[in-house]
């Protein structure tokens, strides 16, 4: 019971913070800016995009919708090749973190270390996603796809270090 209540607490004392940084403090802009404007860009857009609703991103790979399986490989070597310097290295850190966290327990088992590490990874996945859906509007498809992905890659991370934490005794 002091665990949810807890977790009750601590989950309103988020919120009025997550309010805060996003409605009083620069936090929830910071970065972002406005285009200068605006009404020519968004004509030219409209012109381009017309009435579908999404989510864009720009610069793009370059390749349209309908793009063989080819030309997308092509497209995500040559992206694959600007951001080449640190490859995987937040998923490696996010890995470390949480197994190093789950070290840190008394659970022994390979069920309750997997779901520790998808516990975490649900945090992770909401984290962010959440919050972006809720104060910027990104679409709900997005967002779902998105903490799926995180969801589904803490868990390969719990399995991992169910099976080589195996013989490891449980802190404590």
């Amino acid at each position: 019971m002091r665990i949810l209540l807890a977790g009750v607490l601590g989950g309103i004392a988020m919120f009025i913070w997550t309010s805060i940084a996003h409605m009083a403090l620069p936090l929830g802009e910071a970065g972002i800016n406005e285009i200068r404007n605006e009404s020519a860009v968004l004509s030219a857009m409209q012109g381009n995009i017309g009435d579908k609703t999404g989510l864009y991103i720009f610069p793009g790979l370059g390749v349209g919708k309908n793009a063989t399986r080819e030309e997308k490989s092509e497209a995500m070597k040559q992206m694959q090749q600007r951001i080449a310097a640190n490859p995987f290295s937040t998923e490696v850190l996010q890995a470390i973190l949480v197994i190093w966290l789950l070290a840190q327990t008394r659970i022994g088992s390979f069920g309750g270390r997997v779901g520790f590490v998808l516990i975490a990874g649900i945090l992770a996945a909401i984290t962010t996603n959440i919050s972006y859906w809720n104060w910027y509007g990104f679409p709900g498809v997005y967002t779902a796809s998105y903490i799926l992905i995180e969801i589904v890659g803490f868990v390969l991370v719990g399995v991992a270090a169910g099976l080589v934490l195996r013989g490891r005794k449980p802190a404590g």
